[in-house]
């Protein structure tokens, strides 16, 4: 008998007698009848666990030898790719996991390509998936619930419809928070047809479920550049529809009326931009004297910038990198670029978890504010050679370049946290010797001649809402924000506001803020007459100039 044969022997004498042992256990514990109205004996229950046997139990094999061979061998690289798809997707998804099981991903067709209706009969949409219609609107319920102050300002004035008449052209991220703010605006009136302002951060489901509405929106994650600016092209130019309203996120929208129809665009009677960069570009149409109409910057406005930017980026920076990376924070060296409200919100939440932080600045007055918050200031050529993290959020561009790309060392990490895709010399990086390794959706391994490995997150493109989520309750601050800034240029008497760019009313900041007060429970202090007239206010505010710095 072969020295493996009675290997075998001895197992299955073994299991049997584990069986018989285990058989004894089941009986003395069934027989122990424990009622609700009965002690347990504690001794009896202590012999029976006892019984148990203590050595390593041998596992049974059933058809042992098909087994082996059957989970000896690799995965196909077909079936490989498919595991590493299906991980990895449920980890990156901006939406909960059960996405993964109605998302259409693995459908390769372009929504362009296909003819679809939603159940009012209407083809005016171009999504992923109409079909994901009912997922979409759980997604949007489940927002709702942490945005009582936009969904308190749709019943305010829903009565009113202070939004009727206009027609709205939008491009922001379109996610379940978005269309919180989509669908407030049209019970308010208004009309509105919605692209996407990142290739990325479409909520397929959630697009789905607005068209079914009745917006028109044309929008999925993934789009190309073409497709990108297709879907622009599609919102704004239609028969017997013209925008007079646009709500931007990032200037392309407006740039792409001012270039491409400037008829159009004269006829504007407002443009809200929400963005470092779109603002950027309005405040050059005007000083170049081409801005025909007047301009919201919302950006700018305390309860976007100090909100949104900081608090929204304090959190979403680490969901983001997280999810993509799944990286150790603790005692990694970062370096972030740009230390305002975005790179305060970033160094804040990475020194929390233990990270060694660097902030590169051009500003004298906010690189002494990252020194009195104890951070090195440094230029980034002097950090590259040995930091883990890199995290642009600056809104210029060519901020880290190929080659500073080129001495960083194997392993690093180089994200956006900028609304623009221009802050990471991502092109320099589309050479032959260079080679691209895409290991999970939104997430690049750049690998040189040498094997060094930099991993580029979202192809540079805004990493929180490419690659996770951002905090419903601070998006609600900034929807609420960016209605009332529509309300307020589309009823405006003529002659308000000129052909110039604009802050939001401080009065209207501070409307915004009370609004979501009531969350916290939180209880305003009151002045009386004799405090008002003494700090020259009117006792219902505003309580601070224009000039004040929050």
């Amino acid at each position: 008998m072969s020295e493996a044969a009675g290997e075998t022997r001895l197992e299955v004498k073994q299991a049997s007698k584990e069986a018989k042992e285990s058989e004894n256990v089941a009986e003395k514990y069934s027989a122990m009848t424990v009622s609700k109205n009965s002690d347990l004996n504690m001794g009896e229950l202590s012999s029976v666990f006892s019984a148990v046997p203590t050595h390593k139990p041998v596992k049974k094999q059933i058809q042992f030898v098909e087994d082996k061979q059957e989970f000896s061998r690799f995965p196909t690289k077909t079936a490989r790719r498919s595991l590493s798809r299906s991980i990895s997707q449920s980890s990156t998804d901006s939406y909960s996991s059960a996405a993964s099981y109605s998302d259409s991903s693995d459908d390769e067709t372009s929504p362009r390509d296909k003819t679809q209706v939603n159940s009012k009969g209407s083809s005016d949409f171009c999504v992923k998936n109409i079909k994901q219609v009912e997922f979409g609107r759980r997604e949007i319920e489940i927002a709702e619930q942490d945005m009582s102050a936009l969904i308190s300002l749709r019943k305010r004035a829903q009565s009113e419809k202070p939004l009727a008449g206009a027609k709205i052209v939008g491009c922001t991220h379109i996610t379940a928070q978005t269309a919180v703010l989509i669908e407030t605006l049209v019970a308010l009136g208004a009309q509105c047809r919605w692209a996407a302002c990142n290739i990325y951060s479409t909520q397929n489901e959630v697009a789905a479920a607005l068209s079914e509405t009745g917006v028109a929106v044309f929008a999925w994650k993934g789009e190309s550049e073409d497709d990108f600016w297709w879907c622009i092209d599609r919102c704004v130019n239609t028969e017997g529809w013209q925008p007079n309203m646009i709500l931007d996120d990032g200037g392309d929208l407006t740039h792409w009326v001012y270039k491409k129809y400037p008829n159009v665009f004269k006829k504007i009677r407002g443009i809200v931009e929400e963005s470092v960069t779109g603002v950027h570009r309005l405040y050059q149409l005007s000083k170049a004297g081409k801005l025909c109409v007047p301009a919201m910057n919302v950006n700018d406005s305390v309860t976007k910038q100090k909100f949104d930017n900081l608090y929204c980026c304090r959190e979403s920076i680490l969901d983001g990198l997280k999810r993509t990376t799944d990286v150790m924070f603790g005692g990694k060296q970062v370096v972030v670029c740009g230390y305002g409200e975005v790179g305060k919100g970033c160094c804040a939440a990475l020194k929390a978890l233990g990270a060694v932080v660097y902030v590169t600045e051009i500003d004298p007055i906010c690189a002494l504010q990252a020194c009195m918050d104890g951070f090195r200031v440094m230029k980034l050529n002097e950090v590259i050679r040995h930091v883990d993290i890199i995290i642009t959020c600056t809104g210029n561009k060519n901020v880290v370049t190929r080659d500073q790309l080129d001495r960083m060392k194997n392993g690093s990490i180089v994200c956006n946290m900028g609304h623009s895709n221009t802050e990471i010399d991502v092109a320099s990086l589309r050479t032959p010797e260079l080679t691209w390794e895409r290991v999970r959706p939104q997430v690049d391994h750049i690998i040189w001649p040498d094997g060094k490995r930099v991993i580029l997150l979202a192809e540079g493109r805004l990493l929180n809402l490419s690659c996770s989520t951002v905090p419903t309750f601070v998006l609600s601050i900034t929807a609420t924000t960016q209605a009332l800034a529509l309300i307020e240029l589309y009823n405006a008497p003529e002659g308000r506001y000129k052909k110039d760019v604009y802050l939001l009313p401080k009065k209207m900041d501070e409307y915004v803020a009370s609004l979501h007060l009531t969350t916290f429970d939180a209880h305003l202090t009151e002045l009386n007459d004799e405090q008002a007239k003494y700090l020259g206010l009117n006792k219902n505010g505003p309580f601070k100039p224009n000039y004040y710095r929050y």
